[in-house]
């Protein structure tokens, strides 16, 4: 014998009780929708962008990337640089320069 499941909520009409349930999905949909920061795809630069955002020669480049500094990406001949990456590599050499 399959015995039904039953839920009893007293006090409450179902309409208030589904408004109730509206109102909470609403309420959180609302922090998620706040909070919500989609997801950008990576952004390349080319090697001479990025030696002009950082005022520096490309034969510095070329010894940054020897020297792991910077982390060049290749595709076929082409040399592309994430944005964030050099962001993050400006800081480094920064403290490294702060450091001496």
């Amino acid at each position: 014998m399959e015995q039904s499941k039953i839920t009893q909520v007293f006090g409450i009409t179902p309409s208030e009780l589904k408004e109730d349930i509206i109102n909470d999905v609403r309420a959180e949909l609302k922090v998620i929708a706040q909070n919500f920061q989609p997801i950008k795809p990576p952004e390349y630069l080319t090697r001479q962008e990025v030696a002009k955002i950082l005022k520096v020669s490309l034969v510095t480049l070329t010894d940054w990337n020897k020297k792991g500094i910077l982390k060049p990406y290749r595709l076929g001949n082409l040399i592309r640089y994430k944005t964030d990456e050099i962001d993050q590599a400006l800081i480094a050499i920064n403290n490294v320069k702060n450091k001496l």
